[in-house]
């Protein structure tokens, strides 16, 4: 069955299915965003990913990444075409 509807997106583009992951904290670290995520009314795993998104996107707009980014695919098209 094909879905109907737009398809979703996400920061990087067609949202692919979610995927599992494991973190190891400090407990200072799993303290505090338990805390954070009480106190804001949210689950640890929204915490989380609310914090990824924000990294990644001050990532996306860092000229100093973009530019090790740019270089990094370079180095690996140069070596795709040898």
């Amino acid at each position: 069955m094909i879905p109907h509807g737009p398809v979703p997106t996400g920061i990087m583009g067609p949202m692919k299915a979610p995927k599992a992951m494991s973190i190891r904290l400090s407990a200072e670290q799993a303290e505090a965003l338990e805390t954070v995520a009480a106190v804001d009314n949210q689950s640890l795993a929204e915490v989380i990913r609310s914090a990824i998104a924000e990294h990644v996107e001050a990532r996306r707009k860092d000229t100093t990444f973009r530019q090790s980014l740019r270089e990094r695919i370079n180095r690996t098209e140069r070596l795709l075409k040898d």
